[in-house]
């Protein structure tokens, strides 16, 4: 016992101890009894590891009072089991450090997280840092956390209290990641936690000597501390533009655009910096792994750096390798940054093609979405992963958001592709309506309803509550109001309840809802006709008719659509001039460009598809010249004889 007693005094001043002792506090000794580290003064548990060259190798704590305060009461109490040993003597290796960072990313839970801590024992200030921002991970959501009560935890308070005490000795690193996780954990701000380690940050940026990679990581912790008007933010930037972008590592540079995407986006400045990040960037994408790939190509969407699209580029290039390694969130903003700045690439579609079908069933559901999506907004028709998410929205789309499910079948109806299960499909969207229909978004609900009748499928019931009164109200009460598109939308949608359903009884569309003309409201519903094949058909329609007047050029219809070309008979089936009003039959030709497909296979889009149906209904015969045909042609003779066979399959031609 009188071992124990005997303790190191001379060694208290070398580290800034104070000699003497609380009350009724026998040197040397705690309240439970246990040793203290002579060269810390705190509790040991178990007893330090002694190492070569020292007599003891961490300091350790016991939690024992309140220290901060979250978003719920959260107290430090005397009988707190956890201790940790942040030590500063003789940090973990880089490869001990790395091996602990893999554990972490390892744990699918913060309760997981909180019963690997105990057991490391040794921890460097980053290592606990890593693991606070871990927890952040798996329990943020929005603007809060999934389980506010994980802050209650006594692992988690004995490492922040740590953290607390420990401040002022803190590497920059781990000092300044602590407190970005705090932000992330919606620590209170005035916690005394929050206010040491904020106090301690700046004394550390004044003094100069931080890294780029930790101003940005003390960056974004004040920008969520203080918002964009802290002045310590226009301290940091300009610490951060008195060195050259040219000579950032890789990891300063990542650090740098995730800070400027919350700072510069809102502020709309250092643009000489951003153009200085992006000539630097581009010449180390082929070094970025995939976190630093997925983060560069979010931040260049939130800054919309549309200049930038070298840079998206080379990205897009560099996740081609990475595509079965993205996590699905990392996943989720690449392909919405390749949506956002409207580019594919061939080699990545590829990769797509053959990692979606294996993701389908396992992947979060905004990850699959966005998958589908991608494909949909670049008018890919890949029947692989179209095949594949309908086989698991069936299985999965009661865990869907309605937002969800709507942007999953607005994918098959754009590229009017039915897929093999199409019938369960479409009743589990049918059963979805009708047990959520409440749920749904007036928007959101429109843009479903209104892809399902691309793909010749007609949920008549859900239809007839659209043209309520009370919805088209919801409509023009939302965000984004009564736009042309959503006119457009309403317009088809009637049309297509009287032509393809005569059986419908439900309410009609009030005129004020409906629009003249389809191609006056964008290529939401109608794409313009490609003007270089027009031309050429024209040339070829006047050698076939004898003349320019026996045909009309893009005639406006009381139905909407706009016909590229119109050919007017009479009884007996003669070619009528086109300013003739007494007509027995009408052709209407539809010049299918490039754009009117798919971008890789020879599919009407949902939206031309719909329009040629429609078409025949109105009494129109539909004679389709498809890009594809037509560019065979070798002169104006096969021109002439080809459009002859289209329009006049049963008649001679006669030579004018």
């Amino acid at each position: 016992m009188a071992l124990r007693l005997i303790q190191r005094f001379p060694l208290l001043r070398l580290h800034g101890i104070p000699r003497f002792l609380p009350a009724g506090r026998l040197p040397g000794a705690t309240r439970e009894g246990r040793p203290l580290c002579a060269a810390c003064l705190h509790t040991s548990a178990g007893g330090c590891i002694r190492t070569r060259g020292c007599g003891m190798r961490t300091m350790t704590t016991t939690v024992k009072e309140p220290s901060f305060v979250a978003s719920s009461s959260v107290g430090l109490h005397k009988d707190s089991a956890p201790r940790f040993r942040l030590t500063q003597l003789h940090r973990p290796t880089a490869e001990e450090e790395q091996a602990f960072r893999r554990r972490l990313v390892a744990c699918s839970s913060s309760r997981q997280v909180l019963a690997l801590l105990p057991a490391v024992g040794v921890m460097s200030d980053t290592m606990a840092a890593a693991a606070l921002h871990r927890v952040a991970d798996l329990e943020q959501e929005r603007c809060s956390l999934k389980d506010p009560t994980v802050l209650e935890k006594d692992t988690i308070k004995a490492l922040c209290f740590q953290l607390e005490q420990d401040s002022v000795r803190l590497t920059d690193a781990g000092l300044v990641s602590a407190l970005l996780a705090c932000t992330r954990l919606f620590l209170d701000p005035r916690s005394t936690l929050m206010v040491r380690l904020a106090s301690e940050s700046r004394v550390r940026l004044d003094a100069g000597q931080m890294s780029v990679g930790q101003l940005c990581t003390l960056g974004r912790a004040m920008l969520a501390v203080e918002g964009p008007g802290c002045v310590m933010l226009e301290q940091v930037m300009e610490q951060i533009q008195k060195q050259e972008p040219a000579q950032w590592s890789l990891a300063d540079l990542t650090a740098a655009y995730r800070f400027v995407q919350g700072y510069v986006g809102q502020r709309g400045k250092h643009r000489d910096l951003l153009n200085a990040m992006h000539s630097h960037a581009s010449t180390v994408t082929f070094r970025m792994d995939p976190p630093a790939v997925s983060g560069l190509l979010g931040a260049l969407v939130t800054l919309n750096q549309t200049q930038a699209m070298p840079l998206v580029i080379k990205l897009c290039k560099q996740a081609v390798r990475h595509v079965p390694h993205f996590t699905d969130e990392e996943l989720a903003v690449v392909l919405g940054a390749l949506m956002h700045f409207g580019h594919s690439d061939h080699y990545f579609v590829e990769a797509m093609e053959r990692y979606a079908p294996t993701m389908t069933f396992t992947s979060h559901p905004e990850t699959v979405t966005k998958v589908i999506q991608f494909f949909g907004r670049r008018n890919i028709l890949s029947r692989a992963v179209f095949d594949a998410v309908a086989e698991s929205f069936v299985y999965r789309a009661d865990d869907y958001s309605t937002g969800q499910v709507a942007a999953q079948i607005v994918a098959f109806g754009k590229l009017g592709y039915l897929p093999p299960n199409a019938s369960q499909v479409f009743r589990k969207v049918e059963t979805i309506l009708r047990t959520r229909f409440s749920h749904f978004q007036p928007r959101t609900l429109l843009d479903l309803l209104h892809a399902c009748t691309l793909v010749e499928r007609f949920p008549v019931n859900f239809v007839s509550k659209v043209f309520s009164s009370y919805f088209l109200q919801q409509l023009e009460e939302q965000n984004t109001g009564m736009d042309r598109i959503v006119r457009a939308q309403l317009t088809q949608l009637y049309m297509t309840m009287k032509l393809e359903c005569p059986f419908y009884e439900g309410p009609r569309l009030h005129s004020k809802y409906c629009v003249k003309s389809f191609l006056m409201y964008g290529r939401f519903v109608e794409t313009p006709v490609d003007v270089q094949l027009y031309n050429s058909v024209k040339s070829g329609l006047v050698d076939l008719l004898g003349g320019r007047s026996y045909f009309a050029s893009k005639v406006l219809t009381p139905y909407c659509y706009s016909l590229d070309v119109e050919i007017k008979l009479d009884e007996e089936g003669y070619v009528l001039p086109a300013s003739n009003t007494d007509v027995y039959k009408r052709i209407a030709l539809c010049i299918d460009g490039q754009r009117r497909f798919t971008s890789n296979t020879r599919q009407l889009l949902g939206k031309e598809a719909i329009k040629q149906r429609h078409l025949r209904l109105l009494g129109y015969e539909v004679v389709q010249i498809p890009y594809f045909e037509f560019e065979r042609l070798q002169n104006n003779t096969s021109v002439v004889e080809y459009l002859h066979q289209k329009i006049f399959p049963h008649t001679y031609r006669l030579s004018w």
